[in-house]
């Protein structure tokens, strides 16, 4: 049997944070182990079905990226990251409990890209790593690494030859905070894992975009047992409509990232409503140009 499905990537978050809670490594963790989640859109979808209760998902992030480019969530703006141990929660930060897990516990964290090799990319905004920081000693004890990520991050080139051309220092132009890539290597969840692990189908894409609400979906065809492509129908069905999140901005000029081009220290720096200058960067006067469309950041 068969059947061609289009998703959003909301709907198609929604579907891989279901699968998420049903794998098997994850139910095994939730019951002996510790299972802690990373913040992440996607991850914020993952956190409301193992927790079975809503949550304010557009808070559950630290950076994303929206039309104006990479941005961060403000940390008091925040919500605390999940850690579940033996199915509870604790009052306990992923940076801590990493420190406590083992080869049977579980490290959920999203990714900003996937290649065609299966290598997942992490962001990096802070001088310091950020989220990702604690790949090493999760590597060094055989944690495993859950990472739920849509087909909308993939991309064409290899994300160990990007990790070597990027950097916060590397920039000069940015249209939004500067980042390094870090590629991680983990168990990718994605729409084709999701309905595998949720329904027994195989999904195969056979389509990416569309117009309206549907930019950025996916479409996919199924094909399996009569049940199968049953379930994996009502599901569709069941989270069709599932709304886009949208992060909170903060204000630039009290943003902790200095190396931000949209960041203003004090009222001497200016900008169009549009644009940003680097920190260290003054306009000198009227002969002082630059292009309309770019946010500039010195090195």
């Amino acid at each position: 049997m068969k059947a061609q499905l289009t998703l959003t990537p909301a709907e198609s978050k929604r579907l891989i944070a279901m699968a998420v809670k049903e794998h098997p490594a994850v139910k095994k963790a939730l019951k002996e182990g510790i299972v802690a989640i990373g913040l992440g859109l996607t991850n914020s979808f993952v956190v409301e079905e193992i927790l079975g209760e809503e949550i304010e998902k557009e808070r559950y992030v630290a950076g994303f990226i929206d039309e104006r480019g990479a941005c961060v969530v403000p940390e008091s703006r925040r919500l605390k990251d999940v850690v579940l141990e033996k199915g509870k929660r604790r009052d306990e930060r992923v940076a801590d409990a990493v420190k406590r897990m083992k080869n049977t516990d579980v490290f959920i964290k999203g990714a900003n890209a996937i290649d065609p090799e299966g290598m997942a990319g992490v962001m990096m905004a802070s001088p310091l790593g950020g989220t990702i920081a604690t790949l090493g000693i999760l590597k060094a004890r055989g944690t495993r690494i859950i990472i739920p990520v849509g087909l909308e991050k993939l991309i064409p080139h290899s994300i160990n030859d990007i990790s070597t051309l990027t950097g916060i220092y590397e920039m000069d132009y940015s249209n939004g905070i500067p980042v390094g890539i870090m590629p991680v290597c983990g168990e990718l969840i994605t729409e084709i894992e999701a309905f595998d692990i949720l329904t027994g189908t195989e999904a195969v894409p056979i389509g990416s975009g569309g117009v309206g609400n549907a930019y950025g979906s996916k479409t996919f065809l199924l094909t399996g047992s009569d049940l199968g492509i049953k379930k994996a129908v009502e599901i569709v069905k069941s989270i069709k409509g599932e709304t886009e999140v949208r992060p909170p901005r903060g204000n630039c000029m009290d943003c902790e990232f200095d190396h931000c081009p949209m960041r203003r220290k004090d009222e001497n720096t200016k900008r169009d409503t549009h644009l940003g200058f680097s920190s260290n960067q003054r306009r000198k006067g009227e002969n002082t140009k630059r292009d309309t469309h770019l946010d500039f950041k010195t090195k």
